[in-house]
């Protein structure tokens, strides 16, 4: 039979895949490069591409504090917690924060000297003031973060319902652990938008992250979940390099040999998601080889600016070193870089005694890096296409655990972002006088992704999986009043 004849006959789709001699990873390739060319610097498109929204943003840089940091001794002061502090709620003009129709009231009940049961308020720890010229006032453990403010849109009115430590995965995805597994924020961004740079991931982690937080893609496939960098540039990724030194005709044989045992591979099993994630990172890991260790190797970059993030103060090395690694990777094109500080257990962050202790010293760890990031990226022209975020999954009760310390708090509590399009110098919604309840501009963790979503050309509702049916919450909606 000729080949012409060959060609009315019906052939199956791995002998078309394996006639064109190009496997699966060729056409893994193909279509890494078509999501490119529809996810490029014009936004997500549409099948007929057209672009569904015009991007203010093309980087996030999330910067998340796990364990929950205290709303009132940060970013949303109440001086009212000192004015009555040590007093019951009952005592103070707040006693109708006690109806249990406002949610639970118990996480301020904790015994006194007596042993008998007391809703007491605790003082705050801690100072604040106003600075910039919007007169934001921000506690005094964040003083370069606070020279800042007037590029920071604050937001004071978070809410979630997971009050354990499963929140660090609400606010990454939307859902409470115990819904089952859901894609983070970062996955639908890497999902939604194509690549800016083909020689570095477009999705990083750098951190700790606890197992029940340790993934990103879930039901959109391990290709979406993030890359885990360490800031060593001799070993930035697991099995970034040989065991044993091989010559660059060495690697380039491995790789081929590598190469076509995919193809055969991907002929017999053509609908593996797993198969095609893995065939992706291989070719995406051997450019990284090179392009990794550069983006971690600071011996380009002045003594004045590896000072401004701390690099040369044992207390926020390690993250001013992450924060700088941000830059560099957001210069090269990277569009989203997950940073979480204070990781493992539940969480540096969460002071259920010995708050000030506490928080003093991990704010002096992260505050000279974040205030160095902002101000690196704008000098360098970056923050206007850059979104930077501070989160942490809950906030801590207006009342006090033990004798120093704070509970875990879902009803009120504040993050603040920065750059890519958003209004700057700004306060949105706000909590009541103790900080228990947020009480105007209410917003669900969702709305914050669907801000970040909008910013960088993405419309939630498009990214659409088959088989999956997105909850109305889980969209969220962006906060208007802080875009500019």
């Amino acid at each position: 039979m000729t080949r012409c004849q060959n060609l009315h006959r019906p052939i199956s789709r791995r002998t078309f895949l394996a006639d064109m001699g190009m496997g699966f990873t060729g056409l893994a390739l193909g279509a890494m490069m078509h999501r490119d060319a529809l996810g490029n610097s014009a936004g997500w498109k549409s099948p007929n591409g057209l672009p569904v929204l015009v991007p203010k943003a093309r980087s996030v840089i999330w910067l998340f504090m796990n364990g929950g940091f205290s709303h009132v001794e940060s970013f949303d002061p109440k001086p009212m917690l000192t004015k009555y502090g040590g007093k019951t709620i009952a005592e103070t003009p707040f006693a109708a924060a006690q109806d249990p129709k406002k949610l639970a009231i118990e996480r301020l009940v904790v015994p006194d000297a007596n042993g008998n049961q007391r809703n007491t308020l605790y003082p705050l720890q801690i100072g604040f003031k106003k600075h910039g010229q919007s007169g934001i006032e921000v506690s005094d453990w964040f003083p370069h973060t606070a020279r800042n403010v007037d590029r920071l849109a604050v937001v004071r009115s978070l809410w979630t319902t997971d009050s354990n430590h499963g929140a660090q995965t609400q606010f990454h995805s939307g859902r409470n652990m115990l819904d089952g597994d859901f894609p983070t924020l970062g996955a639908w961004v890497h999902y939604g938008l194509g690549s800016l740079n083909d020689d570095l991931p477009q999705f990083i982690s750098m951190g700790t992250r606890e197992y029940w937080n340790k993934k990103d893609g879930h039901y959109l496939g391990p290709a979406h979940d993030a890359v885990p960098l360490r800031i060593d540039p001799r070993n930035p990724l697991d099995f970034g390099q040989p065991e044993r030194p091989f010559s660059a005709n060495a690697r380039s044989v491995g790789r081929n040999l590598t190469r076509e045992l995919n193809d055969l591979r991907g002929v017999e099993y053509p609908d593996d998601p797993a198969l095609a994630a893995r065939v992706a990172s291989y070719e995406l890991a051997f450019r990284m080889q090179m392009s990794v260790p550069e983006v971690m190797d600071f011996s380009k970059e002045s003594d004045r600016t590896k000072a401004l993030y701390g690099l040369d103060l044992a207390h926020c090395r390690e993250f001013g070193s992450q924060l700088l690694a941000a830059r560099r990777l957001v210069e090269r094109g990277v569009r989203f870089i997950q940073i979480q500080h204070g990781g493992g257990g539940a969480g540096a962050w969460d002071a259920h005694s010995g708050l000030k202790e506490n928080h003093s010293k991990l704010a002096l760890a992260v505050d000279q890096p974040v205030g160095a990031l902002l101000e690196d990226l704008h000098q360098r022209g970056l923050l206007d296409e850059t979104l930077v975020v501070f989160a942490t999954e809950f906030g801590r009760t207006p009342g006090s655990q033990g004798s120093d310390g704070r509970d875990h708090h879902i009803f009120g509590f504040s993050v603040w972002m920065a750059g890519g399009g958003l209004k700057r110098g700004v306060v949105h919604g706000a909590t009541d006088e103790i900080g228990f309840h947020a009480v105007e501009h209410r917003h669900y963790v969702t709305d914050i992704h669907a801000t970040i979503l909008q910013q960088l050309g993405l419309d939630s509702r498009k990214l659409e999986v088959p088989g999956r049916k997105r909850l109305e919450i889980d969209h969220g909606k962006p906060i208007q009043e802080i875009i500019a």
